[in-house]
This record gives structure tokens, C-alpha cells and sequence, in this order.
């Protein structure tokens, strides 16, 4: 077993972009604009190009070209777009893993994080923080290939259950991805209620008092690994986690998204 402090005296941080710390960095500024945000994403134009070919995809449902990043915020919203550049610049802070599929981890990454904000919706919780919360989820996942890379092998074993990934991180390093992953969202100055929702996914009900974001993220994890579109899958969701939530089984039902429309957005 390893302890939070040893892993991360043999991990070498991953390095972000200015555009991409200065995008956290709004995350707790309640005066944040969308004309502030507009500015911070085209310093970069690659990211920018990027995010102006995703808003004039059908995914975003537009009927008109999108010509600008403004026109882009103005369609999808300020906060929806911050957190798409940021997913953008994660996945190219880290590099491709031999044993990982990489198309399957973001695509994962990605669908936990419209879980997320769909679940948030339902019970009460900020939906912009859960999708970001949900796409961080998995990075501690990354960390592990450099710290324990016979661990990281068997963890990434298929087939890839719901919730296997946390017995599996446990028992072989007595830490859970969430827990690496919260001190790594510390360690790039994310908002404390990033940090603790993260931590606190793998087990949401240990922790006093609840924390509503942290159930969101397991719940949304577990419906990440189970690829389907069958509201019956709902059955096999935790259901203290689902009451503490306070969410309701009928609203689920008739609401329950498609995997693939999350998917789509890697």
C-alpha cells in the first residue's frame, strides 16, 4: 500500500497550459464574462478552432454557422464552452499510454461528464461543476501508469465493470483514482468544491456531511462504464446515493440520455 504523499514524490506533474490555468481560474470568479472567457480561449487558436468546429457539428444542434467564439457562448453558454476548452486541454496535457485505449478512456471520460451534469440537473446541484468534475474524474487513473505500471496493467483488465476500477485501485494500491486525482485538481488550483467532490466519488456516503456533487460523480462514473441506453440499467445504481440525492426514479426513467450523446462530444 502507498500513501497520497509517496505516490506523488514519484509522479511528475502534468503540465497545462497558461489558457488552461487561466480558464480555472475563473472557475471561482463570479464576475467572469463571457468576453473574458472569449479572450482567455483565443490566445490559443488550435483550441479555438477546435471548439469553433465542435459548435457547428450537429451535436450542438445549430441551425446557422457559428463564426465566432462569441457566437459559440451565445449558443451553448459561457459555462458550457469554458468547460469544453478545459477537457480539450486535459486531454493534451497527457500523453497516449501503451495498454490504454485512448479513444475509449476520453470517450468514458467525456460520458461521465454528461452523466454528471444531467444528474446535477435532477438533484438540485450545479450543473457546470459536475460535468467538469466528472471529466477529471478518471486523470488519477493516468498517474498510476507512472507510479505502479504492473498495477495500472491489471486495473485496466477487462471487462471494465461498474465500479471495478475502485476495488481494483484499492486493493492494489490502497488509494482510489479519485483521491489522486483530487490532490492533482489541487495541485493545478482548482475551486475546493472541485477538489472534494472528486475525493469523494468513490464512496460518497463515508464522508459527513454529504456531498451532493460527490454522489453526482459516482453515479455518473458507474453509468460511464455501462455503456447503455436501456433505462433499466438505473436499477442497478446505488440507491442510498440515489436517495440522498433526492432524485426521482420516475424523472430518471423518462430522462435517461443516450450514452452515445456524450460519446459523441470526445
Amino acid at each position: 500500500m502507498i500513501s497520497l504523499a509517496s505516490f506523488f514524490e514519484n509522479v511528475r506533474l502534468p503540465t497545462i497550459s497558461e489558457v488552461a490555468h487561466a480558464l480555472i481560474a475563473t472557475l471561482d470568479n463570479e464576475d467572469a464574462s463571457a468576453k473574458s472567457i472569449a479572450a482567455i480561449i483565443a490566445r490559443d487558436p488550435a483550441l479555438t478552432a477546435k471548439l469553433m468546429r465542435l459548435a457547428n457539428s450537429a451535436r450542438f444542434g445549430s441551425s446557422r454557422n457559428v463564426s465566432s467564439l462569441d457566437d459559440a457562448i451565445a449558443l451553448a453558454g459561457m459555462a458550457h464552452i469554458r468547460t469544453l476548452a478545459l477537457a480539450a486541454c486535459f486531454a493534451d496535457s497527457f500523453p497516449q499510454l501503451p495498454g490504454l485505449d485512448s479513444d475509449e478512456f476520453w470517450k468514458s471520460s467525456m460520458a461521465c461528464a454528461g452523466y454528471a451534469k444531467w444528474l446535477a440537473n435532477g438533484a438540485g446541484a450545479d450543473a457546470s461543476d459536475a460535468w467538469l468534475a466528472g471529466m477529471v474524474m478518471r486523470l488519477g487513473e493516468l498517474l498510476i501508469y507512472q507510479v505502479a505500471p504492473a498495477a495500472f496493467a491489471e486495473i485496466e483488465e477487462m471487462p471494465h465493470l461498474p465500479g471495478a476500477r475502485w476495488e481494483r485501485e484499492q486493493r492494489l494500491l490502497g488509494l482510489a483514482e479519485g483521491e489522486i486525482t483530487a490532490e492533482l485538481c489541487r495541485r493545478w488550483n482548482f475551486p475546493l468544491r472541485i477538489v472534494s467532490a472528486v475525493e469523494r466519488s468513490s464512496d460518497p456516503m463515508a464522508a459527513l456531511p454529504f456531498c451532493k456533487l460527490a454522489g453526482v460523480v459516482h453515479l455518473a462514473s458507474l453509468l460511464a462504464d455501462t455503456p447503455s441506453d436501456d433505462p433499466a440499467i438505473l436499477d442497478t445504481l446505488p440507491g442510498e446515493v440515489v436517495d440522498a440525492l433526492g432524485l426521482g426514479r420516475d424523472w430518471m426513467r423518462a430522462r435517461f440520455p443516450s450514452h452515445d450523446s456524450f460519446a459523441a462530444a470526445a
